[in-house]
């Protein structure tokens, strides 16, 4: 035996019942380990046969083909590939190297902080945007019903009738003020053809010494009519100043307040038909939220709408006021000026004028003279 040529050490490793190496054949297993490996024997040749893991070996290569399915094994031992073993102790003795804690810690936190960043105003953008489209949908729902008569309306009586006057009262006044300015404009006409007509009779006087008294008489009429009629144009476009501030800024500055109290009433109703219709459905687990969050809402735009109301009463009322007081004097101002310019009364005319503080532009007045501007 002793003159035997040596065979695989690796087939002669004996191996205890529970599939332990004996202690005296482990310094010859390492050292014929090393020699076989590089000589001939692949990776697909090689076993590794391993115990439990309170063994201090953890495991045993072999040299040889793999047994095949139907030889006997040991029901304590699991075999592997030598690939899978290196790649179990490579992830225990060595991730700390392979995977730092502090990169793994970077990886989680950072990605987190820069997500929320640019997530959030997307977010509040798409809940502006939902806000609106689901109030829209209401509001013009609400608007089709009350069109086709299927839905109720809050009306107030009183309220509405007030708006409905101020209405009306706004296009007889639009009316009066364009009557007033195409008076203004064929009066105008009128003025400076008679101031012509004086300049022609003036000359005229001058050049025909037979008729020099007569051309004299209708120049100084044409002239004087003249001046009475810019005075009487002063009056009349003082009349359409203050009449047009009156409707065009005063009443329709109300007049917007009144489409905002209409937008709220519509939102008003909108909002209670959508509690109502709650109301009148089951009541559980999934119907009791929806219910409480259209009470919140319902709540919000009747204050809203209880305040664009009293907004509208306050603002009609002032406004009552404020244009009685102006198209009274307005009113006393343009009839004693008429009456006043075709009386031939020009001292009343002047004194019309004085009362309501008017003050008349002279012909040339606006551009200064060669010696004012020295």
């Amino acid at each position: 035996m002793a003159q035997e040529s040596p065979k695989n050490s690796a087939a002669e490793i004996p191996v205890t019942s529970n599939g332990q190496l004996e202690d005296s054949h482990e310094h010859n297993f390492n050292r014929d380990l090393k020699c076989s490996l590089p000589v001939g024997l692949g990776l697909s040749e090689t076993k590794i046969t391993s115990s439990g893991f309170d063994s201090a070996k953890e495991g045993v290569v072999e040299a040889g083909p793999f047994p095949s399915k139907g030889s006997p094994a040991s029901p304590k031992s699991s075999v592997i590939s030598p690939s899978s073993a290196a790649a179990s102790r490579l992830a225990g003795q060595g991730c700390d190297l392979i995977i730092p804690a502090g990169n793994r810690a970077q990886q989680k936190s950072g990605p987190v902080v820069l997500a929320d960043e640019v997530k959030n105003p997307a977010m509040e953008k798409l809940e502006l945007v939902r806000k609106w489209s689901l109030n829209t949908y209401k509001c013009t729902r609400q608007i089709i019903s009350e069109k086709l008569g299927r839905g109720s309306r809050t009306v107030d009586l009183e309220l509405e009738a007030q708006i409905d006057i101020l209405r009306d009262n706004k296009k007889k006044y639009e009316h009066i003020l364009r009557l007033a300015q195409t008076l203004s404009t064929q009066l105008f006409q009128m003025v400076h053809t008679q101031r012509q007509l004086g300049d022609a009779f003036a000359d005229l006087s001058l050049k025909s010494l037979e008729l020099h008294e007569e051309f004299g008489y209708n120049a100084d009429t044409q002239k004087l009519l003249a001046k009475n009629g810019e005075t009487l144009l002063g009056a009349i476009n003082f009349f359409i100043a203050s009449v047009n501030t009156l409707v065009n800024k005063t009443i329709e500055d109300t007049l917007l307040t009144v489409k905002q109290y209409e937008s709220a009433r519509i939102e008003y109703d909108a909002y209670r038909t959508d509690l109502e219709e709650l109301n009148l459905g089951p009541r559980d687990a999934n119907t009791l939220p929806k219910i409480e969050q259209s009470q919140q809402l319902f709540q919000v735009h009747k204050e809203k709408y209880d305040k664009m109301r009293n907004d509208v009463s306050i603002k009609l009322k002032f406004l009552e006021e404020n244009k009685v007081k102006v198209l009274h004097n307005q009113l006393v101002l343009f009839h004693n000026a008429i009456a006043a310019y075709f009386a031939g009364n020009q001292k009343q005319l002047e004194q019309t004028l004085k009362q309501f503080h008017i003050k008349l532009k002279t012909p040339g007045a606006d551009a200064p003279s060669w010696l004012e501007e020295q």
